[in-house]
């Protein structure tokens, strides 16, 4: 067993790193303030390849993989969620369900202005009543001739207002429903039909947007049903495996970056004539941050090296997913009672942290389902 990671994944999280210090960090005030991402900052993150970072080099990514995707997510995690929640969908959800359930004809049309950013994607599978429970659609795309016409509305879905390419699940069959029923479609901006509703006002993650997508009468072509009719859930919830790893490695990321600001903070902050690092309880809380980041990374390591051998992963992706949101949020209430009152300020970025991390134990998919995703692996396989 080898725990070194490639030497070219060490220089991406070098290169990573140092755009995170010197571009991201420097402006996540004014992005949090402003709710928006500078548009010369997407172009950053584009030119060094983030938007395709994991996708094979043929369609015009990184080719680095899972694993790759990780590392970028874990650097990123260090800052606003801002820009790691426009990324991620873009290339964990949209992007991978066009490489796991597309033709090769959709791949090599889609994939490459993807990759270069010069698309940005979205993946429209929430619904009102299709939560938790995500095969419960109502969105219907109906056949008539060369084209599809869909009809039903999306809640939520991050970057929904700014997407040029937008995966949409509709179903196709409602008596078959997730055995057969539900269809994948690539839909871009301009199709007859669509329209983003409401833009959302959330408790944290300003600066990443989530929208309302609407259809009334949509057209799509028939030749932008993505993959197999009926085979939509399957490479939706193959995407959504990819997703929550990804999640997991930012999750560490603010983990790890919490850490290190609440020792740093420790070390320095006196309190009774002495800093209050040499306190035990602080002592411990910093400890127990450090133990679950450690765990979380080699978790999401090896669920993330697992997807790129090609083996199934949904029992580790519910697994880290799980483990990383509730460390996170963990974490972020310790960092919290470490820096006391000066944590609760909103002109500390401790505050933000502490919102922004409310969400992962929600989206992707709610705790309580990936441990019934767990639970019911275990039981199949009877270890």
């Amino acid at each position: 067993m080898d725990f070194n990671l490639p030497q070219e994944l060490e220089i991406l999280r070098k290169m990573v790193r140092d755009f995170v210090n010197d571009r991201l960090q420097p402006i996540s005030e004014k992005v949090e303030e402003e709710d928006e991402i500078p548009p010369e900052i997407i172009r950053e993150m584009a030119e060094l390849g983030f938007f395709g970072l994991p996708f094979p080099e043929e369609y015009g990514g990184g080719g680095m993989g899972e694993l790759g995707m990780a590392v970028l997510l874990e650097e990123l995690g260090a800052t606003s969620a801002a820009f790691s929640n426009v990324l991620a969908p873009h290339v964990e959800l949209a992007g991978m369900s066009i490489l796991f359930g597309g033709t090769e004809e959709q791949k090599k049309k889609y994939l490459p202005p993807m990759c270069a950013g010069e698309k940005i994607a979205c993946f429209a599978l929430t619904e009102p009543n299709a939560g938790s429970d995500a095969a419960n659609l109502a969105t219907r795309a109906e056949r008539r001739g060369d084209r599809y016409i869909i009809n039903g509305s999306k809640i939520w879905i991050t970057n929904g207002n700014i997407a040029d390419i937008i995966i949409v699940y509709a179903l196709t069959d409602p008596a078959l429903r997730a055995r057969g029923g539900i269809t994948a479609f690539i839909v871009e901006r301009d199709f007859p039909g669509f329209k983003v509703g409401k833009v959302d006002r959330k408790m944290g993650l300003r600066g990443s947007h989530t929208a309302e997508l609407i259809f009334e009468n949509m057209e799509v072509p028939a030749e932008n049903v993505l993959g197999e009719v009926g085979m939509g859930f399957i490479t939706a919830m193959k995407a959504l495996d990819m997703g929550r790893i990804g999640l997991a490695a930012g999750a560490v990321g603010a983990t790890q970056k919490l850490l290190e600001m609440s020792i740093q903070w420790a070390n320095t902050r006196v309190q009774f004539g002495r800093p209050i690092a040499e306190n035990q309880a602080i002592q411990w809380m910093l400890v127990d941050m450090a133990i679950g980041a450690h765990a979380g990374r080699l978790m999401t390591y090896h669920a993330a090296w697992k997807a790129d051998q090609g083996l199934r992963v949904s029992r580790e992706a519910a697994m880290v997913k799980t483990f990383c949101s509730e460390l996170a949020n963990r974490a972020a209430d310790l960092a919290v009672q470490i820096h006391g009152g000066i944590g609760y300020m909103k002109e500390y970025p401790l505050e933000r942290a502490y919102r922004d991390a409310r969400i992962l134990k929600i989206y992707e998919g709610t705790n309580e389902i990936q441990r019934l995703v767990i639970a019911r692996d275990l039981l199949k396989a009877g270890k």
